[in-house]
């Protein structure tokens, strides 16, 4: 008898339900807002090839009043684009959360605060290529577009020579720690990453089956997700790689976030590899998604964490 025999038709809906947003997101986040919805009238629409050819398309946005010698790479967390989240617009969106998150709006903060700013879009999100049959690694295949993007900058004439620092967010922070571990030698001259809400999918899903009432049926839910062509929750973590991170690193959770557990959040920063590091976690809110708008509203750390330092 398989698993799927054995939970009531009702709950096996819910589990295949959830493997398929953990692993196949059923939708874009379209790239909603621009630099100019911030009022920056400068910026440079750009495209380059992940490290398996997918195509990945971003912006190159410089500081404001200047271009300066100072560039962060940043990315974005699984289901959403560059510019954020669109729950404000109701379905399909809403049906995760119910609210707009704005990652252009950390852009202008740093861009105004002197950094250059290379923002991406992974592969299956936003305008960049599909790959992977759309199937979602939470790391295990964008870390690919992790290298994609360093390389980008590597060959660029002027990027290439900048002081660079990592900006690398819940499903694009777990690929960039996989990434620094398989090839540690292209990220030797960054002096720093801002790591918020990385998360291993064992505690997020584990949440979400139990808000559900299926916590009971994980193991099934890893057979839907792998018969999907996607991961195990538990191969989904950047516990794997956390180890290899050696360069500064600053991780940012929402302390009293109902989508998973400060324990797994704790662990990820224990298992850090680097001597530099810190914690900071964002108190007065359940709601995950407030955390990933929190620098948007709250520049203060983010931006002395970078101007520590890159200068």
């Amino acid at each position: 008898m398989t698993a799927e025999q054995t939970i009531p038709e009702d709950k096996l809906a819910v589990v295949k339900y959830l493997a398929h947003f953990a692993v196949k997101p059923m939708f874009r986040t379209p790239v909603h807002k621009t630099p100019a919805d911030h009022g920056i009238d400068v910026w440079e629409d750009v495209f380059f090839p992940s490290a398996d050819g997918t195509p990945l398309e971003g912006w190159y946005v410089p500081a404001v009043g200047g271009e300066s010698d100072r560039l962060i790479i940043m990315n974005h967390p699984m289901p959403m684009s560059r510019s954020g989240f669109t729950g404000h617009w109701g379905e399909p969106w809403s049906a995760v959360d119910a609210i707009e998150i704005d990652f252009v709006a950390h852009i202008a903060r740093l861009a105004r605060a002197g950094y250059n700013v290379l923002a991406y879009d992974l592969r299956n999100h936003g305008a960049s290529g599909a790959a992977n049959g759309g199937v979602c690694g939470i790391g295990r295949y964008e870390w690919r577009d992790c290298i994609g993007a360093k390389a980008y900058v590597d060959a660029h004439p002027k990027l290439s020579g900048m002081t660079l620092g990592l900006y690398s967010q819940c499903t694009g922070g777990n690929a960039q720690y996989e990434a620094l571990s398989r090839h540690p030698e292209m990220f030797e001259n960054v002096r720093c990453m801002l790591s918020p809400l990385v998360v291993s999918m064992s505690a997020l899903m584990g949440q979400f089956a139990s808000l559900q009432g299926v916590g009971e049926h994980m193991d099934a839910m890893d057979a839907e997700q792998k018969k999907l062509g996607g991961f195990t929750n538990a191969e989904m973590t950047p516990h794997l790689f956390a180890a290899d991170v050696k360069m500064p690193t600053f991780i940012v959770q929402v302390k009293d976030d109902l989508w998973t557990t400060p324990a797994d959040g704790q662990k990820t920063f224990d298992l850090l590899g680097a001597k530099e590091k810190e914690l900071f976690w964002i108190e007065g809110t359940s709601r995950r998604f407030d955390g990933y708008n929190y620098f948007g509203k709250n520049p203060e750390r983010m931006i002395a964490w970078f101007n520590m330092h890159m200068g």
